[in-house]
């Protein structure tokens, strides 16, 4: 008898080891296998981005990376700060080789250029950034579009596809997403100070049953 409860209570050990991670979040949902996604969903609060922008101010910040089992996706915050060009100086744009990106604006306002031929089209030479991967720069040529966008705006920027800056007067500050199918960003990325941060859990109680 003791050694038939003991086998159980094994068992049950070996299926909720297979149900929950080291942080007791759960990984597969019975009938999932290796390369599904996850059964859990991932927080990045306001309160996490404000604070990026305020005590880490300046350039690119990939908050974190997921591994979605397909594909990964990665969310940052970017910065840019004024420029200072005129109209009708040559406008600097970068292209990624695999990733699309959408931009989100949070605030501030600038022109943004989008398409075209790049010129001067040059590939990075350095390592691929957590950001984006493998990536490129140029300027924006024939058939480049620009247009001033704001807080609120949303656009979606396909892999491959010039995008820039230019006539920020103070600043414009964007959420990116960016789908990744090939995973070249890192996989379980988080920023560094961001690594404990979670958001409080808020206890609800189920709608009771509706009876017939």
């Amino acid at each position: 008898m003791k050694t038939t409860i003991a086998c159980g209570f094994a068992a049950l050990l070996t299926l909720a080891a297979s149900l929950f991670g080291q942080n007791g979040a759960p990984i597969l949902t019975p009938g999932q296998g290796a390369g599904a996604p996850p059964a859990y969903a991932f927080d990045i609060p306001k309160t996490d981005v404000d604070f990026l922008l305020k005590d880490h101010p300046g350039g690119d910040k990939q908050i974190r990376v997921v591994d979605m089992g397909k594909y990964n996706m990665g969310v940052g915050i970017i910065h840019r700060g004024p420029t200072n060009d005129k109209p009708g100086d040559p406008i600097h744009v970068l292209y990624h080789d695999y990733t699309a990106e959408t931009y989100i604006i949070v605030s501030g306002s600038g022109i943004l250029t989008t398409g075209g031929v790049i010129e001067n089209k040059k590939a990075g030479t350095g390592v691929p950034n957590v950001m984006n991967g493998p990536s490129g720069n140029g300027i924006a040529g024939r058939g480049a579009y620009s247009r001033r966008v704001q807080a609120g705006d949303i656009i979606i920027i396909p892999t491959g596809c010039a995008h820039g800056w230019s006539q920020i007067t103070d600043h414009v500050d964007y959420l990116s997403v960016r789908p990744d199918p090939d995973r070249v960003l890192p996989a379980g990325w988080v920023y560094p100070t961001l690594l404990n941060h979670k958001p409080d859990e808020v206890k609800t109680t189920a709608a009771p049953a509706s009876g017939n």
